[in-house]
């Protein structure tokens, strides 16, 4: 149980982590321009992908559907990220 509590409270501590890389290249450069909401998006998206990730390790048991359901959630990860970032299908959602 302990290993499974670390993972968890490794997995919560870096998304502020991960969220440090904007902000200090916003220190940097003006072509990183993160609003407040930017911040909360990408922590929830963060914070959510990592969560159902560590859902799936813990409650399915059979090796080969955990790297489905997992490849799943990261590719979802990645189609919103891309959407959100740039807008590849241009949607309503990412502004465009």
């Amino acid at each position: 149980m302990v290993a499974k509590n670390t993972r968890l409270i490794a997995l919560i501590s870096a998304v502020p982590v991960l969220l440090m890389v904007p902000l200090i290249a916003m220190l940097f450069t003006k072509e990183v321009n993160w609003t407040v909401a930017d911040f909360i998006v990408m922590g929830m998206l963060l914070l959510g992908t990592g969560l159902g990730v560590e859902l799936i390790l813990r409650k399915v048991k059979k090796t080969s559907y955990r790297i489905a359901i997992c490849a799943a959630i990261l590719f979802a990860f990645l189609l919103v990220w891309a959407e959100l970032a740039v807008g590849i299908f241009g949607t309503a959602f990412a502004g465009s």
